[in-house]
């Protein structure tokens, strides 16, 4: 297990305009000055979160797929965040895990934010996914998955939560003290990354895009429109679940439906 450098992608997204969106997250990567292992883009980040994105979903290996390989070749580093991918008849708010030799497995969101009625317009996925990266267990996950404990509950199985998302400023409280609370509970990295601007709803976006260690400390945030870059630390991780390895006496339990 290496350590892991991980790029937070914080910027705009502009609504329902696919390949304006490409071309500034393609412009934000290129402006990165160091090596990383790990790219995190934010939620349904060719889209934004609106009502009609559903108009520009992607099938499997079209071109936002296209993209994320030609980033993830292009830097040598895996490229991940969520898109509005169509299957058949239905749609998903999709992360896909982008690898550099053009594979790639994916997570559909299980918790769908009914208050914007994103549940009737999506189907729900039903899997967690794990992912590996340099001996790293990786649990990717998707914005209001984050209020949701036993889904993030770490089984002993991951070393890093990553949650992207389009976040609104107006619930900023609840997504930073709800990161902090995931690492802390877990003994394990979490890394959120959000969007900022304005969307068509003219909701405002802060950003926050944050990494917090096991301990809960906060390392990196940012309000601004930035790739912020920060390595994680593997040895500190394992020397602090050594000494405090509450993980031992958690509760067993069993998901359902």
């Amino acid at each position: 297990m290496k350590n892991l450098v991980v790029a937070l992608v914080q910027h705009m997204i502009t609504p329902n305009a696919p390949e304006e969106n490409l071309v500034r997250y393609a412009a934000a990567l290129a402006s990165m000055n160091k090596k990383v292992d790990l790219i995190v883009l934010p939620e349904v980040f060719t889209t934004g979160f609106c009502s009609s994105a559903r108009q520009y979903a992607e099938v499997v290996g079209g071109r936002a797929y296209q993209w994320m390989h030609q980033q993830a070749h292009q830097y040598s580093a895996v490229v991940t965040g969520s898109l509005v991918v169509k299957r058949g008849d239905e749609y998903f708010n999709r992360l896909v895990w982008m690898r550099p030799d053009g594979t790639h497995v994916h997570y559909d969101k299980r918790h769908l934010f009914r208050m914007a009625g994103e549940h009737t317009r999506y189907a729900m996925g039903s899997e967690r996914v794990l992912v590996e990266l340099n001996g790293w267990r990786i649990l990717p996950l998707i914005c209001y998955d984050l209020r949701f404990p036993v889904w993030s509950r770490n089984r002993n199985d991951y070393d890093l939560a990553l949650y992207v998302a389009n976040w609104p400023s107006a619930r900023a409280l609840h997504w930073n003290r709800l990161l902090q609370a995931r690492a802390i509970e877990n003994l394990s990295y979490v890394i959120g990354v959000n969007r900022v601007g304005m969307d068509e709803a003219s909701q405002h976006y802060a950003g926050d895009s944050s990494v917090y260690s096991a301990t809960g400390e906060l390392i990196a945030t940012s309000q601004e429109a930035e790739v912020l870059v920060v390595e994680l630390f593997a040895e500190q991780l394992q020397e602090y679940r050594a000494r405090f390895p509450a993980h031992l006496d958690a509760d067993n339990f069993e998901l359902r439906g």
